[in-house]
């Protein structure tokens, strides 16, 4: 019997499943867009249900389809957005709309009340960085103090793979990169639990079971073999994020390696020796036991150019329902007609706030040196040359801590964009690869599920030179 490996990766506005063998032979993908509910300014959510497992489901049902005669399904393995934080009650069912990553600034008073209490340099060097609109600390706490109901009926709170992985094992589980961002939660060197500072936030047994990317957590039990189609006993890893997903995809595994993944929001993942705290990235656990990342992002990064299109671009968006030509495609074209600088035009792409380096839930974007002259071309340059230099200054921050960056991939779905990758090459003087073809951070969860059961090569199998 051939034996074959399932990753599925839930994204911010669309989640992408692959079907492959144990040596990397693609079978099949599939994608499955859905939204964000943003229910006031600075608020980002998702259903559970709808979203999350529902689309689970739909993707294992097209992939399933595609299995060949006398081939099965050995592994399965899951990533995610980010960590959100969702309360689920004692029967498992989510008790409001899960709160996303760190494109929901909402927690900036419980922020502020955490460092005041107990000190933003204390804070970051337990946990490894600095609170954030990314940490889930600081969310579960905004539940408690508005929503109090609601904490009080949380059996566990938990993230979007936590959820998933639930569905199908029965098990709270959440891998112990995810669970860097439960900040001030997680002890950085010890990566375990920590009473140290959770008094004020939440009682430790209310977090899922630690583990690694390449254990397993579990099989799919009746119900869930029911429901998805994936055969009952299969077995389930622990899950990651998507960013370290992605990095493993690509073969970042060394130090020195860095992952920039231009999507929805710009995330960077770059392999580090030691833990090294920092007040402007984050320091978080690999996929693997005694591995470590500095990992960053922007707020907003792709959600701008979408924001810009639909804003600025309904003609653009009408002509490609006419089998025109792609709405950002034709941006990009415009805005390569605008020299370097923009004609004078600058924006900064703070249109939800910042998170790393600037830790700022409150920056907000703007447009300076507005005159008669300046064209849309002009505006969406300016936006990419925005985004370009907050990514510098992510990169400044990591070399800033001690880390070196000797070599740079490039992926997601921005990297068709090449005006935007070569003024980010420009602004920083570095060179990027574009991988041939990227799968994404599907690919990596079918990885990490063929490395937790032994049957792919090592976790250099998939390193590039």
């Amino acid at each position: 019997m051939g034996w074959l490996l399932l990753g599925i990766d839930i994204g911010s506005y669309s989640s992408k499943g692959v079907l492959c063998r144990t040596d990397g032979g693609i079978i099949a993908e599939t994608r499955v867009p859905h939204g964000i509910s943003f229910p006031k300014p600075g608020y980002a959510e998702h259903d559970a249900e709808k979203i999350w497992w529902g689309d689970f489901v739909t993707i294992t049902k097209t992939l399933l389809e595609k299995v060949p005669p006398g081939e099965k399904i050995a592994s399965v393995g899951v990533s995610d957005v980010g960590a959100c934080v969702l309360p689920v009650d004692r029967y498992d069912k989510p008790l409001r709309p899960a709160i996303l990553y760190g494109i929901d600034a909402r927690t900036t008073t419980q922020i502020e009340y955490l460092e005041n209490i107990y000190s933003r340099e204390a804070l970051t060097v337990f946990g490894g960085a600095r609170l954030s609109s990314q940490s889930a600390g600081p969310k579960i706490l905004w539940i408690k103090q508005n929503e109090p109901d609601i904490y009080r009926q949380a059996e566990k709170f938990i993230t979007s793979t936590t959820y998933i992985i639930h569905k199908l094992t029965g098990f709270y589980v959440i891998d112990r990169h995810a669970a860097s961002y439960f900040n001030p939660l997680l002890n950085i060197r010890s990566l375990e639990w920590d009473t140290k500072f959770a008094s004020e936030i939440v009682e430790i047994n209310k977090l899922p079971n630690l583990g690694w990317s390449d254990k397993i957590a579990g099989e799919v039990n009746a119900t869930a073999a029911k429901e998805t189609g994936i055969p009952e006993s299969t077995l389930v890893t622990y899950g990651a994020l998507d960013g370290l997903a992605e990095g493993i995809s690509v073969g970042v595994i060394n130090p020195g390696d860095l992952m920039i993944m231009y999507g929805s929001t710009t995330g960077f993942y770059l392999p580090v020796k030691n833990p090294l705290p920092t007040n402007e990235l984050w320091m978080v656990a690999g996929a693997l036991k005694g591995h470590y990342a500095f990992a960053g992002g922007l707020a907003t990064s792709g959600t701008a150019t979408t924001w810009f299109r639909d804003q600025f671009g309904l003609d653009l968006l009408g002509e490609e329902v006419k089998n025109g030509p792609n709405a950002y495609a034709a941006l990009a074209a415009e805005a390569a007609l605008s020299p370097p600088g923009a004609n004078g035009l600058l924006m900064l792409p703070y249109l939800s706030g910042e998170r790393t380096p600037l830790f700022d839930t409150k920056a907000r974007g703007i447009f300076a040196g507005f005159s008669l002259s300046h064209t849309r071309g002009d505006m969406y340059r300016a936006l990419l040359e925005g985004t370009a230099y907050a990514i510098r200054s992510n990169l400044d921050a990591m070399r800033k801590a001690g880390a070196e960056i000797n070599h740079v991939i490039a992926v997601g779905g921005g990297v068709s964009n090449q005006l935007w990758l070569q003024i980010v090459s420009d602004v920083y003087g570095i060179s990027q690869v574009v991988p041939e073809k990227t799968i994404g951070a599907c690919y990596g969860d079918a990885f990490m599920a063929g490395l937790a059961i032994g049957v792919v090569g090592g976790l250099y199998a998939l390193k590039r030179n």
